[in-house]
């Protein structure tokens, strides 16, 4: 008897990929049901993460990449999410932005369209977008970009259902890259000057991708593994002043268009927002306000902190004394291992590190929900260049006044804020190439 032959089994691989804090592991989670397997970047001391989702009859294997406001990489996360990109060449990328903050997630998006790969964008926390009183136009904002687009609210499951369902048929669908930026008219003659100079690629990144990485001269992305065949010496680049600044500058121009172009925001939050920018950015208001928030830190951190961990001391040791009492028969070795060493240390810990703890944690959750923290990075940002990092890392500073009271349990939640800080804020074109 003839038994039909099985169909073949679809499996795909999908990045997904985003800024931080704009709920992509949640995406991923609602999409894998938890199902996940974590492990390393190799070469890297990077988490990563991926899970399967199945889809009908289709395999879908996901993987979480780091979250990166750019492709031009500062860290070692944003490395690990550019050479997956670069070098995995998946199925397709889902890229999961903010509704709130739609400019500044576009600026990747084009970044990762003009690698020729295919992309999938998920709108994500329509909610919060909604209690600001912002409103999206989705289809408008599929037109612009020439890409499916869906909105969804992740964490309660909204509009899930269609993403999965629009995502595995933009899979089965052939795809044909629609990014095109136009650059200045010296970029775009360079760029087809390397164009010209390069094989013939199939598969992503495209050579125009190539081409403006060229340009920009970023010593930090492996372009001889693109080009085995082809040595970098043997390319005539032309020289192009500011090329990374034009570049980018485009970029962040062609994402405020097309946000501007689908994003309906209340003129009186705008105002706000924008006298909000002239304060705490000021060219006389700026410095001094940042100034007094770190002395204000310092205080908290070395004399304010005294005084909730003195009453808790206090506590303690009266607590101490009800025990003596309670243990006064016990044998000394029992005293000594349960109250001069188990309590006292637990206690000493716990009066030392809770205060600090307690006022920090809501500090900096005020000051991130006010977006005060990445126009500190804005300002700090020419400082900390010159010893070759970014603004973006400017609160370690911080960590400074909390290693002079020995606090070090707060360093590692100082460096969690630290990657947070460009959450919630519309980008101008000088905060958007601080990002970068």
């Amino acid at each position: 008897m003839h038994t039909p032959s099985e169909s073949k089994p679809e499996y795909y691989t999908v990045a997904l990929a985003g800024n931080p804090n704009v709920g992509k592991s949640t995406v991923f989670n609602a999409l894998t049901g938890l199902r996940q397997h974590t492990g390393n970047w190799a070469g890297k001391t990077v988490e990563t993460a991926a899970g399967l989702c199945t889809i009908e009859t289709a395999q879908l294997q996901l993987v979480d990449l780091p979250g990166t406001y750019s492709l031009r990489a500062h860290s070692a996360e944003e490395a690990a999410a550019r050479d997956f990109l670069c070098f995995s060449r998946p199925n397709a990328v889902l890229v999961v932005c903010d509704a709130a903050a739609l400019e500044r997630n576009l600026i990747l998006l084009l970044q990762i369209q003009e690698l020729g790969l295919p992309v999938f964008l998920c709108v994500n926390l329509l909610d919060e977008a909604k209690q600001r009183g912002i409103t999206l136009d989705l289809p408008a904002l599929s037109e612009q970009l020439r890409i499916p687009v869906v909105g969804v609210t992740a964490r309660s499951g909204i509009g899930m259902q269609t993403l999965q369902e629009q995502l595995l048929a933009f899979l089965r669908m052939p795809y044909c890259s629609h990014c095109s930026i136009s650059y200045p008219e010296t970029i775009e003659a360079a760029v087809q000057s390397l164009q010209a100079q390069l094989p013939q690629r199939d598969v992503p990144p495209t050579n125009r991708w190539i081409s403006l990485r060229l340009l920009e001269q970023n010593s930090d992305l492996p372009i001889e593994r693109l080009l085995p065949e082809t040595p970098l010496t043997t390319l005539e680049i032309p020289q192009v002043n500011h090329a990374a600044d034009d570049i980018i500058t485009t970029i962040v121009q062609q994402a405020e268009h097309i946000a501007n172009a689908v994003t309906t925001v209340p003129e009186q939050a705008r105002k706000r927002e924008h006298r909000f920018d002239r304060f705490v950015l000021g060219k006389y208001t700026g410095i001094p306000l940042l100034l007094l928030l770190f002395l204000g830190l310092l205080w908290i951190t070395i004399i304010g902190a005294n005084y909730p961990s003195a009453l808790l001391q206090s506590g303690f040791t009266h607590l101490r004394t009800i025990l003596d009492s309670w243990l006064a028969g016990a044998p000394d070795w029992v005293q000594g291992l349960l109250l001069d060493g188990m309590y006292q240390v637990l206690t000493w810990v716990i009066a030392v590190m809770l205060p600090p703890m307690a006022i920090f944690f809501p500090l900096f959750t005020l000051l991130e929900d006010f977006g005060y923290l990445p126009r500190v990075a804005y300002q700090l940002d020419p400082c900390f260049r010159c010893a070759g990092t970014c603004g973006k890392q400017s609160l370690t500073m911080w960590s400074v006044a909390i290693r002079m009271r020995k606090s070090f349990h707060l360093c590692p939640i100082l460096w969690v804020v630290a990657d947070r800080m460009q959450k919630r804020i519309k980008p101008n074109h000088k905060l958007c190439l601080v990002a970068m």
